[in-house]
């Protein structure tokens, strides 16, 4: 169905998308989703994952970790002190619902993609304002990561850029 009503975004044939509709489907509700950790025989699931924090991934991961013919495969940067994190570093087990889950499965990292804009297209951005802002706050990313956007929003827009600390409160008038 994705494929079909977003042609212009990949190289598909028609053809190809109409075959790739008929053997995927698409999971709308939680209880549908659920219902796919008592199916059997092989399958892909696509979840969306954040940091395996929350959300229907968590049933996902709660009935395919433990199996050894699994492969759970992030894609994209796993923030410490996540469950994505923890798997990716090798945990044994991991906490789900209040209790360990062995991670027997596979765990794989594709790590070149992201949801996120990147530096340089948060500068291009910040470049097209009309007129720059009195500061401009990062409040997302590592802490390093955030400190050297900010460094770099100084630098190349000579803009005043700030990384708050966990409940800083600031007057925006």
């Amino acid at each position: 169905v994705i494929f079909n009503h977003h042609r212009g975004e990949h190289r598909l044939t028609p053809a190809q998308c109409d075959a790739l509709s008929r053997c995927a489907h698409m999971v709308n509700s939680v209880e549908e989703s659920k219902r796919l950790n008592a199916m059997k025989g092989p399958m892909i699931i696509l979840s969306a994952s954040g940091m395996a924090s929350g959300g229907r991934v968590i049933h996902h991961l709660k009935a395919f970790a433990p199996k050894s013919n699994n492969t759970i495969l992030f894609v994209g940067f796993q923030a410490a002190g996540t469950r994505g994190a923890a798997m990716l570093d090798g945990a044994d087990s991991i906490k789900i619902h209040g209790e360990y889950i062995p991670v027997k499965a596979k765990v794989e990292l594709i790590s070149n993609l992201s949801a996120h804009a990147d530096y340089q297209e948060m500068i291009d951005w910040l470049k097209g304002m009309e007129s720059p802002p009195k500061k401009t706050f990062i409040t997302h990313g590592e802490p390093i990561a955030a400190d050297m956007m900010r460094r770099h929003i100084e630098e190349q827009l000579h803009w005043q850029a700030i990384v708050p600390e966990y409940s800083d409160q600031v007057s925006l008038t």
